[in-house]
């Protein structure tokens, strides 16, 4: 059994911000991640972020290895590999690192557990998954010279990856379920200007065809026409949502399943916190947002803990 004032729960921007504010206030407590390394969603940003106070970075990998430096330094605690199995409503959450079991009693709670990829939900999808054929637009972008893959989305990460692919010289098409784009203005331009961009508005993709490896995607348009492409990817770029399964039965949610938080990231739960994009919604979600809640988070559980207010 390991005690701790506050526990974390997911490292990327907005846990990481307050397992340092919790160092720099004094607070015992321990950061957990599931994945191998602290930063999140980080990794996946490919372009420069010029949008964080103080700090310009070549992409969000660079600017992760700044956080994680930060991190270091103030030796903060933290626990990688490690998946939460379940949280208690009495204060325990169990977790288990490498195949170990381990309970953890805290007195509050912050959940930063951020938010997962959307799937399409259509047949094929899981088997294409199960296979590995889940690329990166920027690592494997050179894997699709001269062949066609379909980037299913219409949001930036949709445009930047269809970019990205046509630019290594792959032919794109990019789809779109509605007659309108959430991207930047920017990332339009520059793919309509792309000869070997296509953009399919009002069009669902229903279906990922082939055996061993991708072969083709079922399309059907607004008026319900039904047609077949043929590609050798597909890259499911439709945007996320909460990673709140944890916690929706100890705290209030709204219809989409983000949680319902106030000015310092408490809920409908006294003892338990939640920050960054489980409480954010995608047009609201940012770095510098997700580290502020980390700060406001960690001060206002110094000031209960103290019992007096926290500069």
């Amino acid at each position: 059994m390991q005690d701790v004032d506050v526990l974390i729960i997911g490292g990327g921007p907005a846990g990481i911000s307050a397992a340092i504010w919790c160092k720099r206030l004094g607070i015992n407590h321990l950061l957990v991640e599931e994945k191998e390394a602290l930063g999140g969603q980080l990794s996946m940003i490919h372009n420069r972020i010029i949008d964080y106070p103080g700090l310009i970075a070549r992409d969000g990998e660079e600017m992760r290895k700044i956080f994680l430096k930060h991190v270091h330094t103030l030796q903060c605690r933290y626990k990688l590999n490690t998946r939460v199995l379940e949280i208690d409503g009495r204060r325990y959450a169990t977790v288990e690192t490498r195949g170990q079991k381990e309970a953890i009693r805290f007195r509050y709670l912050i959940f930063a557990a951020g938010a997962i990829q959307k799937r399409l939900g259509i047949p094929g999808e899981k088997e294409m998954l199960a296979r590995g054929e889940n690329y990166s637009a920027t690592r494997d972008s050179c894997l699709f010279k001269g062949k066609t893959v379909a980037v299913a989305g219409g949001g930036d990460r949709a445009f930047e990856g269809a970019i990205l692919l046509a630019e290594a010289g792959a032919r794109v098409y990019l789809i779109n379920r509605s007659g309108r784009f959430k991207a930047r203005s920017g990332y339009i331009t520059r793919a309509k200007a792309c000869e070997n961009i296509h953009l399919l508005i009002e069009t669902r993709v229903t279906e990922i065809a082939g055996e061993d490896k991708v072969e083709a995607v079922e399309l059907v348009n607004q008026s319900g026409d039904v047609s077949y492409l043929p590609v050798s990817a597909v890259f499911i770029r439709i945007g996320t949502k909460p990673n709140s399964a944890l916690v929706k039965e100890l705290v209030e949610t709204d219809e989409n399943g983000y949680i319902v938080s106030g000015p310092s990231g408490n809920t409908s739960c006294e003892w338990l916190y939640a920050i960054g994009d489980n409480c954010l919604g995608p047009h609201y979600s940012s770095i510098a947002g997700a580290a502020g809640q980390g700060a406001a988070a960690a001060k206002h559980i110094a000031s209960l803990l103290t019992g007096h207010i926290v500069h």
